[in-house]
């Protein structure tokens, strides 16, 4: 048999699709339904590809949801790597809330948070995919909490307010404009929310 046409059926034929058009579009279903409602078949008919298209080019469900939530991360949440880098801790959480209401307010990506959206899926089949949300949050608050303890330090915070627990109502507020932008808040009401945090900030 002739060596190079067995290689050539070894490698089958390429792929006829694109890589990073398919994921993008199959990062739309998840952020519109969650992990566990987006069905293989609204997957493929998204990404416009068969399953044993999508199982060769990606892997199973759960490895495509892992490489849309990091393309998730890195085109749509680069304002909170940004924040961090904000002089005052007043202005690492407006630089956040108004990243959040920014993608609320796009006419093109769907409303909600797809870290949100998954985080409280609930079946065993969502268990290894939660626990990786809570994971990659975890990171991003860590580093948000080690900002606004060095803001603290630096005299910034009221007395009594502890770094952890600004986190905390920053990463609410985070969420309620996201939940609220996927319930069909207006820009209108979404903007009044960040306002209005931001006119109560804690300040010395």
């Amino acid at each position: 048999m002739n060596i190079s046409c067995a290689l050539s059926a070894t490698k089958g034929r390429p792929r006829e699709f694109d890589l990073d058009v398919a994921l993008a579009a199959a990062l739309r279903v998840f952020w519109e339904h969650g992990y566990e409602a987006a069905s293989m078949s609204e997957l493929t008919a998204a990404m416009g590809i068969t399953k044993p298209s999508l199982y060769a080019a990606f892997g199973n469900k759960e490895a495509l949801f892992h490489k849309a939530l990091d393309l998730y991360e890195r085109e749509k949440l680069t304002f909170m790597s940004t924040a961090l880098e904000a002089p005052t801790a007043r202005g690492v959480a407006e630089r956040l809330l108004r990243g959040v209401l920014q993608m609320q307010m796009s006419t093109c990506d769907p409303k909600g948070c797809l870290g949100v959206i998954s985080s409280v899926a609930c079946g065993a089949e969502a268990a290894p995919i939660k626990a990786e949300v809570v994971k990659r949050r975890a990171s991003s608050t860590a580093a948000l909490i080690a900002r606004f303890q060095q803001a603290k330090d630096a005299g910034e915070l009221p007395e009594g307010m502890e770094a952890d627990a600004l986190v905390n109502y920053v990463v609410a507020l985070m969420q309620g404009i996201a939940l609220q932008g996927g319930s069909g808040a207006t820009c209108e009401q979404l903007q009044q929310l960040v306002d209005t945090a931001m006119a109560m900030w804690p300040t010395r």
